[in-house]
Protein backbone atom coordinates (compact mmCIF):
# COMPACT_ATOMS: atom_id res chain seq x y z
CA UNK A 1 0.00 0.00 0.00
CA UNK A 2 2.56 2.53 1.11
CA UNK A 3 4.79 2.19 -1.98
CA UNK A 4 2.17 3.68 -4.26
CA UNK A 5 2.80 7.33 -5.14
CA UNK A 6 0.55 9.77 -3.35
CA UNK A 7 -1.88 11.25 -5.86
CA UNK A 8 -1.29 14.87 -6.74
CA UNK A 9 2.22 15.17 -5.32
CA UNK A 10 4.02 18.24 -6.53
CA UNK A 11 7.33 17.84 -8.32
CA UNK A 12 8.71 20.11 -5.62
CA UNK A 13 8.20 17.60 -2.85
CA UNK A 14 10.14 19.62 -0.33
CA UNK A 15 8.02 22.74 -0.76
CA UNK A 16 5.98 23.64 2.32
CA UNK A 17 3.53 26.48 2.70
CA UNK A 18 2.25 27.50 6.09
CA UNK A 19 -0.17 29.88 4.42
CA UNK A 20 -2.00 27.10 2.53
CA UNK A 21 -5.52 26.49 3.85
CA UNK A 22 -7.22 23.14 4.21
CA UNK A 23 -10.11 22.50 1.82
CA UNK A 24 -12.21 19.49 1.05
CA UNK A 25 -10.31 16.91 -1.00
CA UNK A 26 -6.94 18.61 -0.48
CA UNK A 27 -3.86 16.95 0.94
CA UNK A 28 -3.41 19.39 3.79
CA UNK A 29 -4.55 19.12 7.36
CA UNK A 30 -4.61 21.73 10.15
CA UNK A 31 -2.94 20.94 13.47
CA UNK A 32 -2.80 23.17 16.51
CA UNK A 33 -0.55 23.34 19.54
CA UNK A 34 -0.91 25.86 22.31
CA UNK A 35 -2.98 28.19 20.17
CA UNK A 36 -0.61 27.93 17.20
CA UNK A 37 -1.81 26.33 14.00
CA UNK A 38 0.10 24.81 11.13
CA UNK A 39 -1.22 23.50 7.83
CA UNK A 40 1.05 20.72 6.63
CA UNK A 41 1.13 19.51 3.04
CA UNK A 42 0.88 15.72 3.33
CA UNK A 43 2.84 15.36 0.09
CA UNK A 44 5.82 16.47 2.10
CA UNK A 45 5.73 13.13 3.88
CA UNK A 46 6.73 11.48 0.56
CA UNK A 47 10.34 11.78 -0.43
CA UNK A 48 12.39 8.91 -1.81
CA UNK A 49 15.85 8.38 -0.36
CA UNK A 50 18.68 9.45 -2.63
CA UNK A 51 20.82 6.38 -3.15
CA UNK A 52 22.58 7.10 -6.45
CA UNK A 53 23.99 10.55 -5.75
CA UNK A 54 27.63 10.72 -4.71
CA UNK A 55 27.77 13.02 -1.69
CA UNK A 56 30.41 15.72 -1.66
CA UNK A 57 32.99 14.58 0.86
CA UNK A 58 33.56 17.09 3.65
CA UNK A 59 37.22 17.94 4.06
CA UNK A 60 37.84 19.53 7.48
CA UNK A 61 40.24 22.43 7.75
CA UNK A 62 41.46 21.10 11.11
CA UNK A 63 42.36 17.84 12.77
CA UNK A 64 41.78 17.33 16.49
CA UNK A 65 45.55 17.51 16.97
CA UNK A 66 45.52 21.02 15.44
CA UNK A 67 43.27 22.46 18.13
CA UNK A 68 44.94 24.29 20.99
CA UNK A 69 43.85 21.85 23.68
CA UNK A 70 45.65 19.81 26.32
CA UNK A 71 47.30 16.54 25.34
CA UNK A 72 45.16 14.70 27.89
CA UNK A 73 42.04 15.91 26.07
CA UNK A 74 43.49 14.92 22.69
CA UNK A 75 44.11 11.42 24.04
CA UNK A 76 40.54 11.25 25.37
CA UNK A 77 39.20 12.27 21.95
CA UNK A 78 41.25 9.51 20.34
CA UNK A 79 40.01 6.91 22.83
CA UNK A 80 36.41 7.80 21.96
CA UNK A 81 37.18 6.98 18.34
CA UNK A 82 36.92 10.52 17.00
CA UNK A 83 39.16 10.70 13.93
CA UNK A 84 38.35 13.92 12.08
CA UNK A 85 36.07 16.78 13.19
CA UNK A 86 32.54 16.95 11.81
CA UNK A 87 31.60 20.20 10.01
CA UNK A 88 30.05 21.75 13.13
CA UNK A 89 33.08 20.76 15.23
CA UNK A 90 35.54 21.94 12.61
CA UNK A 91 33.93 25.37 12.38
CA UNK A 92 32.88 25.90 16.02
CA UNK A 93 35.73 24.67 18.21
CA UNK A 94 38.33 27.32 17.24
CA UNK A 95 35.88 30.15 17.99
CA UNK A 96 34.73 28.66 21.30
CA UNK A 97 38.36 28.22 22.38
CA UNK A 98 38.99 31.97 22.03
CA UNK A 99 35.82 32.88 23.94
CA UNK A 100 33.47 33.89 21.12
CA UNK A 101 29.69 33.49 21.32
CA UNK A 102 28.38 30.90 18.86
CA UNK A 103 25.11 30.48 17.00
CA UNK A 104 25.11 26.95 15.55
CA UNK A 105 22.38 25.84 13.18
CA UNK A 106 22.59 22.06 13.12
CA UNK A 107 20.38 19.01 13.42
CA UNK A 108 20.91 16.21 15.91
CA UNK A 109 23.44 13.65 14.78
CA UNK A 110 25.89 16.25 13.44
CA UNK A 111 28.36 16.07 16.32
CA UNK A 112 27.31 19.33 17.94
CA UNK A 113 27.62 17.92 21.47
CA UNK A 114 31.33 17.39 20.86
CA UNK A 115 31.48 20.82 19.24
CA UNK A 116 30.75 22.50 22.56
CA UNK A 117 32.05 19.92 25.06
CA UNK A 118 35.60 19.68 23.69
CA UNK A 119 36.45 23.40 23.92
CA UNK A 120 34.59 23.80 27.22
CA UNK A 121 36.51 20.93 28.79
CA UNK A 122 39.67 22.74 27.68
CA UNK A 123 38.34 25.83 29.43
CA UNK A 124 38.04 23.86 32.69
CA UNK A 125 41.47 22.26 32.25
CA UNK A 126 42.96 25.76 32.06
CA UNK A 127 41.01 26.93 35.12
CA UNK A 128 39.54 24.27 37.42
CA UNK A 129 37.33 26.88 39.10
CA UNK A 130 35.46 27.40 35.83
CA UNK A 131 31.71 26.69 36.02
CA UNK A 132 29.63 25.90 32.95
CA UNK A 133 25.87 25.46 32.59
CA UNK A 134 24.38 23.36 29.77
CA UNK A 135 20.61 23.74 29.30
CA UNK A 136 18.70 21.19 27.19
CA UNK A 137 14.99 20.49 26.61
CA UNK A 138 14.63 16.93 27.95
CA UNK A 139 16.06 14.64 30.62
CA UNK A 140 17.10 12.06 27.99
CA UNK A 141 19.20 14.62 26.15
CA UNK A 142 20.68 15.85 29.45
CA UNK A 143 21.70 12.30 30.35
CA UNK A 144 23.24 11.77 26.92
CA UNK A 145 25.26 14.99 27.22
CA UNK A 146 26.40 13.94 30.70
CA UNK A 147 27.44 10.51 29.41
CA UNK A 148 29.39 12.09 26.55
CA UNK A 149 31.08 14.51 28.95
CA UNK A 150 32.10 11.78 31.40
CA UNK A 151 33.55 9.80 28.51
CA UNK A 152 35.85 12.70 27.68
CA UNK A 153 36.96 13.68 31.21
CA UNK A 154 37.65 10.28 32.81
CA UNK A 155 40.58 10.70 35.22
CA UNK A 156 40.77 14.50 34.77
CA UNK A 157 39.13 15.43 38.10
CA UNK A 158 36.39 17.32 36.30
CA UNK A 159 32.96 16.88 37.91
CA UNK A 160 29.39 17.31 36.72
CA UNK A 161 25.84 17.04 38.01
CA UNK A 162 22.73 16.31 35.96
CA UNK A 163 19.72 18.34 37.17
CA UNK A 164 16.51 17.10 35.55
CA UNK A 165 12.93 16.43 36.50
CA UNK A 166 11.72 12.90 37.14
CA UNK A 167 14.75 12.16 39.30
CA UNK A 168 15.31 12.76 43.01
CA UNK A 169 15.79 16.46 43.66
CA UNK A 170 17.20 15.56 47.08
CA UNK A 171 20.05 13.67 45.50
CA UNK A 172 20.71 16.53 43.08
CA UNK A 173 20.79 18.99 45.98
CA UNK A 174 23.34 16.76 47.73
CA UNK A 175 25.50 16.64 44.60
CA UNK A 176 25.32 20.42 44.22
CA UNK A 177 26.92 20.84 47.67
CA UNK A 178 30.15 19.53 46.15
CA UNK A 179 32.27 21.26 43.53
CA UNK A 180 30.93 20.78 40.00
CA UNK A 181 32.46 22.25 36.88
CA UNK A 182 29.43 21.39 34.74
CA UNK A 183 25.74 21.52 35.54
CA UNK A 184 23.60 19.92 32.83
CA UNK A 185 19.87 20.30 33.17
CA UNK A 186 16.42 21.07 31.93
CA UNK A 187 14.96 24.58 32.38
CA UNK A 188 12.24 23.66 34.90
CA UNK A 189 14.46 21.72 37.30
CA UNK A 190 17.29 24.25 37.00
CA UNK A 191 14.90 27.09 37.86
CA UNK A 192 13.63 25.10 40.87
CA UNK A 193 17.19 24.60 42.15
CA UNK A 194 18.04 28.25 41.53
CA UNK A 195 14.95 29.32 43.51
CA UNK A 196 16.11 27.03 46.35
CA UNK A 197 19.47 28.88 46.33
CA UNK A 198 21.29 25.66 45.38
CA UNK A 199 22.71 27.20 42.19
CA UNK A 200 24.34 30.63 42.20
CA UNK A 201 24.20 31.89 38.63
CA UNK A 202 26.81 34.59 39.34
CA UNK A 203 29.41 31.82 39.32
CA UNK A 204 28.73 30.78 35.72
CA UNK A 205 30.67 32.57 33.00
CA UNK A 206 29.64 30.11 30.28
CA UNK A 207 26.24 28.79 29.21
CA UNK A 208 25.15 26.42 26.45
CA UNK A 209 21.58 26.45 25.13
CA UNK A 210 21.20 23.21 23.16
CA UNK A 211 18.15 22.58 20.95
CA UNK A 212 16.89 26.05 21.83
CA UNK A 213 14.09 25.84 19.27
CA UNK A 214 12.71 22.76 20.99
CA UNK A 215 12.87 24.44 24.41
CA UNK A 216 10.87 27.30 22.94
CA UNK A 217 8.38 24.84 21.42
CA UNK A 218 7.94 23.10 24.78
CA UNK A 219 7.04 26.36 26.53
CA UNK A 220 10.34 26.98 28.35
CA UNK A 221 10.89 30.48 26.99
CA UNK A 222 10.00 32.13 30.33
CA UNK A 223 12.36 29.87 32.30
CA UNK A 224 15.13 30.42 29.74
CA UNK A 225 14.78 34.20 29.95
CA UNK A 226 14.71 34.18 33.75
CA UNK A 227 17.83 32.00 33.99
CA UNK A 228 19.74 34.05 31.42
CA UNK A 229 18.77 37.34 33.06
CA UNK A 230 20.44 36.25 36.32
CA UNK A 231 23.72 35.22 34.70
CA UNK A 232 26.73 37.55 34.38
CA UNK A 233 26.51 39.97 31.48
CA UNK A 234 30.12 39.28 30.58
CA UNK A 235 29.67 35.60 29.71
CA UNK A 236 30.21 33.23 26.80
CA UNK A 237 26.99 31.89 25.30
CA UNK A 238 26.75 28.97 22.89
CA UNK A 239 23.34 28.71 21.24
CA UNK A 240 22.35 25.71 19.10
CA UNK A 241 19.12 25.29 17.16
CA UNK A 242 17.91 23.19 14.24
CA UNK A 243 15.69 26.01 12.96
CA UNK A 244 15.58 29.78 12.82
CA UNK A 245 12.36 31.71 13.39
CA UNK A 246 11.59 35.34 14.28
CA UNK A 247 11.25 34.34 17.97
CA UNK A 248 14.58 32.47 17.88
CA UNK A 249 16.24 35.46 16.23
CA UNK A 250 14.84 37.66 19.01
CA UNK A 251 16.34 35.33 21.66
CA UNK A 252 19.68 35.41 19.85
CA UNK A 253 19.60 39.21 20.04
CA UNK A 254 18.81 39.03 23.77
CA UNK A 255 21.29 36.34 24.80
CA UNK A 256 24.34 36.58 22.52
CA UNK A 257 26.99 39.20 21.81
CA UNK A 258 28.17 39.46 18.21
CA UNK A 259 27.95 35.69 17.71
CA UNK A 260 29.79 33.74 15.07
CA UNK A 261 27.02 32.22 12.94
CA UNK A 262 27.70 28.68 11.79
CA UNK A 263 25.24 26.61 9.77
CA UNK A 264 25.83 23.02 8.73
CA UNK A 265 22.20 22.28 7.94
CA UNK A 266 21.84 21.26 4.29
CA UNK A 267 18.16 20.33 4.31
CA UNK A 268 15.18 19.54 6.47
CA UNK A 269 15.33 15.78 6.18
CA UNK A 270 18.10 13.29 5.56
CA UNK A 271 18.68 12.03 2.03
CA UNK A 272 19.10 8.60 3.65
CA UNK A 273 15.46 8.42 4.77
CA UNK A 274 12.89 6.97 2.36
CA UNK A 275 9.63 8.74 3.22
CA UNK A 276 6.11 7.67 2.30
CA UNK A 277 2.52 7.71 3.55
CA UNK A 278 0.23 4.85 4.54
CA UNK A 279 -3.16 5.99 3.29
CA UNK A 280 -6.03 4.47 5.29
CA UNK A 281 -9.34 3.92 3.58
CA UNK A 282 -12.60 4.88 5.24
CA UNK A 283 -13.33 2.40 8.03
CA UNK A 284 -10.01 0.59 7.74
CA UNK A 285 -8.67 -0.68 11.08
CA UNK A 286 -5.54 1.32 11.87
CA UNK A 287 -4.04 -1.15 14.35
CA UNK A 288 -4.47 -4.00 11.86
CA UNK A 289 -2.56 -2.05 9.21
CA UNK A 290 0.21 -1.39 11.72
CA UNK A 291 0.24 -5.09 12.70
CA UNK A 292 0.75 -6.15 9.07
CA UNK A 293 3.61 -3.70 8.62
CA UNK A 294 5.40 -4.75 11.81
CA UNK A 295 5.13 -8.39 10.76
CA UNK A 296 7.30 -7.77 7.69
CA UNK A 297 10.83 -9.16 7.90
CA UNK A 298 12.70 -5.87 7.43
CA UNK A 299 10.79 -4.04 10.21
CA UNK A 300 13.34 -5.14 12.79
CA UNK A 301 13.82 -2.00 14.92
CA UNK A 302 10.85 0.32 14.73
CA UNK A 303 10.16 3.62 16.48
CA UNK A 304 6.42 4.39 16.51
CA UNK A 305 5.23 7.90 17.37
CA UNK A 306 1.88 8.64 19.02
CA UNK A 307 0.43 11.98 20.01
CA UNK A 308 -0.64 11.37 23.65
CA UNK A 309 0.78 9.64 26.71
CA UNK A 310 -2.29 7.44 27.21
CA UNK A 311 -2.53 6.60 23.50
CA UNK A 312 1.13 5.56 23.40
CA UNK A 313 0.72 3.30 26.43
CA UNK A 314 -2.46 1.69 25.03
CA UNK A 315 -0.79 1.07 21.67
CA UNK A 316 2.31 -0.50 23.22
CA UNK A 317 0.15 -2.74 25.44
CA UNK A 318 -1.96 -3.84 22.46
CA UNK A 319 1.15 -4.63 20.39
CA UNK A 320 2.47 -6.71 23.29
CA UNK A 321 -0.84 -8.56 23.46
CA UNK A 322 -0.44 -9.35 19.75
CA UNK A 323 2.94 -10.98 20.36
CA UNK A 324 5.31 -8.12 19.51
CA UNK A 325 8.15 -7.16 21.85
CA UNK A 326 7.14 -3.57 22.50
CA UNK A 327 8.18 -0.89 25.01
CA UNK A 328 6.94 2.66 25.55
CA UNK A 329 8.29 5.99 26.77
CA UNK A 330 6.13 8.99 27.65
CA UNK A 331 5.72 11.65 30.31
CA UNK A 332 3.76 9.46 32.73
CA UNK A 333 6.72 7.09 33.16
CA UNK A 334 9.40 7.90 35.69
CA UNK A 335 13.07 8.14 34.84
CA UNK A 336 13.93 4.54 35.74
CA UNK A 337 11.03 3.16 33.68
CA UNK A 338 11.94 5.26 30.66
CA UNK A 339 15.61 4.32 30.80
CA UNK A 340 14.73 0.63 31.15
CA UNK A 341 12.44 0.77 28.10
CA UNK A 342 15.01 2.71 26.10
CA UNK A 343 17.76 0.28 27.09
CA UNK A 344 15.77 -2.74 25.93
CA UNK A 345 15.13 -1.09 22.56
CA UNK A 346 18.76 -0.02 22.11
CA UNK A 347 19.99 -3.51 23.00
CA UNK A 348 17.52 -5.16 20.58
CA UNK A 349 15.62 -6.93 23.37
CA UNK A 350 12.48 -5.27 22.02
CA UNK A 351 11.52 -4.71 18.38
CA UNK A 352 9.28 -1.68 18.89
CA UNK A 353 9.48 1.52 20.94
CA UNK A 354 6.28 3.58 21.06
CA UNK A 355 6.91 7.17 22.11
CA UNK A 356 5.54 10.67 22.38
CA UNK A 357 7.46 13.57 20.81
CA UNK A 358 8.62 15.04 24.11
CA UNK A 359 9.85 11.71 25.48
CA UNK A 360 11.81 10.90 22.33
CA UNK A 361 13.44 14.30 21.87
CA UNK A 362 17.21 14.06 21.60
CA UNK A 363 17.35 10.26 21.59
CA UNK A 364 20.32 8.80 19.75
CA UNK A 365 19.41 5.19 18.99
CA UNK A 366 21.57 3.25 16.54
CA UNK A 367 20.18 1.22 13.63
CA UNK A 368 16.50 2.21 13.76
CA UNK A 369 15.14 0.57 10.59
CA UNK A 370 11.79 2.40 10.48
CA UNK A 371 10.01 5.38 11.98
CA UNK A 372 6.22 5.15 11.86
CA UNK A 373 4.09 8.22 12.51
CA UNK A 374 1.05 6.36 13.81
CA UNK A 375 -0.45 9.71 14.82
CA UNK A 376 0.21 12.79 12.70
CA UNK A 377 2.85 15.20 13.96
CA UNK A 378 1.69 18.56 15.30
CA UNK A 379 4.12 20.55 13.15
CA UNK A 380 6.50 19.94 10.27
CA UNK A 381 9.44 20.53 12.63
CA UNK A 382 8.10 17.65 14.77
CA UNK A 383 7.99 15.51 11.62
CA UNK A 384 11.60 16.34 10.77
CA UNK A 385 12.66 15.50 14.32
CA UNK A 386 10.77 12.21 14.34
CA UNK A 387 12.12 10.81 11.10
CA UNK A 388 15.63 11.97 12.00
CA UNK A 389 15.79 9.00 14.39
CA UNK A 390 16.41 6.73 11.39
CA UNK A 391 18.85 6.95 8.48
CA UNK A 392 21.66 8.01 10.82
CA UNK A 393 25.42 7.60 10.43
CA UNK A 394 25.11 7.18 6.66
CA UNK A 395 22.70 4.23 6.87
CA UNK A 396 19.40 3.90 5.02
CA UNK A 397 16.15 4.34 6.91
CA UNK A 398 12.43 4.41 6.17
CA UNK A 399 9.70 6.69 7.50
CA UNK A 400 5.98 6.01 7.10
CA UNK A 401 3.16 8.36 8.07
CA UNK A 402 -0.40 7.15 8.64
CA UNK A 403 -2.89 9.46 6.95
CA UNK A 404 -6.62 8.97 7.53
CA UNK A 405 -9.55 10.33 5.56
CA UNK A 406 -7.50 11.89 2.78
CA UNK A 407 -9.14 11.69 -0.63
CA UNK A 408 -7.23 11.47 -3.87
CA UNK A 409 -6.92 14.78 -5.71
CA UNK A 410 -8.86 14.74 -8.96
Amino acid sequence: MYNKPFSGVSKHRNSFSKSSRSRGGSSRFPRKRGGRGENIDVSRFINKAVVSVVEEVFVPTHTFSDFKIEESLKRAIGKKGYITPTPIQDQSIPHVLIGRDILGIANTGTGKTGAFLIPLIQKVLKNNDEKIMIIVPTRELALQVEKELLGFVYGMKIFAVCAVGGMSIGRQISQLRYKNNFIIGTPGRLKDLIDRKMINLDEFATVVLDEADRMLDMGFIGDMREIMSKMPTNRQTLFFSATLSPVIEKLIGEFLREPVRISVKKGDTSKNVDQDVVRLRQGENKIEVLHKLLSKVDFNKVLVFGSTKHGVERLSTELGRRGFKSESIHGNKNHVQRQRALGKFKDNHSQILVATDVAARGLDIPDVSHVINYDLPQTYDDYVHRIGRTGRAGKQGKALTFVEGIEKNR
